[in-house]
């Protein structure tokens, strides 16, 4: 199946670079990292007047949604531009929250944060969220009273904590499953726009680093590097955009081993093209390096993702994820 974006979809992802573009977006990740939020704040004001958040609120309360495809899209960019802070839970929490809090989600007045059963037990950013959601076992979903002190990141800017116990019932049989294939989902477009931006970063500067009066990028070893990059790139890419339209397990799962996987080759053939530079934390490519790998683990590890492919598609699931590890 051939699939290519909607002239509409194409638009959604033009509009949000050119207004990610324009937000200096690596001052307000490096501001958020270091605990100022209110750039983060007003950036997250001015993607949901762009109507972010309501791409995954129904019509019925005030959304566009839910719709898997252009919430792929949206945040494959907000990953290439680096953007900090829950945007991934919170989309994910409209899948759990009751009717009355939706609108305020779909305008963007309210942030939210998860812990679900099965995954990690460490939500991200709760200091930013007006609500840190945990669910139980029974399918019950609670607003945590508080969460614990935040504990260190491979990424300064994606904070984790554990949410305190019980609080306030919200709901009960929320659709977990439905929440966390949003997350895997979301996370995976996020990781495809984090290695297309580092990749796009290392291609720009071995064309002008120079050694022996060449540029590095000349070389032939250099360009199988950033080859072999680019088509794990592009071999996520469509893994990505399948599983938004069918929304299967096996396809999210599979999307997030790929994607995530790419991520991470980037992560490491940028620090290598890059040399000793790449190490330093003002060079703004940092900000990417220190996201591919949490991304890469974040809502479904490689371990965890190839195990689910194999488990539903057999044999041609081992096959499958062979090659997108490699």
């Amino acid at each position: 199946m051939r699939f290519l974006l909607t002239d509409e979809q194409s638009d959604l992802a033009r509009t949000l670079a050119s207004l990610l573009a324009a937000s200096d977006v690596p001052g307000v990740a490096r501001a958020w990292a270091a605990g100022d939020l209110a750039p983060g704040r007003a950036l997250w004001a001015r993607l949901a007047k762009a109507g972010l958040f309501a791409l995954a609120v129904p019509e019925e309360h005030e959304g566009l949604g839910p719709l898997p495809v252009e919430l792929a899209v949206a945040f494959v960019e907000l990953g290439r531009y680096g953007v900090p802070g829950p945007l991934v839970e919170t989309v994910a929490a409209a899948a759990l929250l009751p009717a009355e809090h939706l609108p305020a989600l779909a305008a963007g007045d309210l942030a939210a944060t998860l812990t679900l059963p099965g995954g990690s037990p460490y939500a991200l950013d709760p200091h930013a969220a007006a609500l840190v959601l945990t669910v139980s076992a029974q399918g019950g979903l609670y607003a945590a009273p508080g969460h614990g002190e935040p504990l260190p990141s491979m990424d300064p800017a994606r904070r984790l904590a554990v949410p305190a116990a019980g609080g306030a019932l919200l709901a009960t049989g929320v659709p977990t499953a439905e929440a966390l294939r949003r997350a895997r989902l979301l996370t995976a477009a996020q990781a495809l726009g984090v290695g297309q931006a580092l990749l796009e970063r290392t291609v720009a500067y071995v064309k002008q680093r120079t050694q022996f009066g060449t540029p590095v990028g000349a070389f032939q070893a250099v360009k199988h590097r950033l080859a072999d990059t680019l088509l794990a790139l592009e071999f996520a890419r469509p893994l990505v955009f399948g599983a938004a339209v069918t929304t299967a397990d096996g396809d999210v799962a599979a999307a997030k081993l790929a994607a995530g996987g790419a991520a991470y080759r980037a992560a490491r053939t940028a620090l290598q093209l890059h040399g000793a530079v790449g190490y330093t934390q003002e060079l703004e490519l940092s900000l990417w390096l220190r996201k591919a790998r949490p991304l890469r683990d974040a809502w479904g590890t490689p371990a965890q993702c190839r195990a689910e492919v194999l488990a539903r598609y057999g044999e041609a699931g081992r096959t499958a994820t062979a090659r997108l590890t490699t």
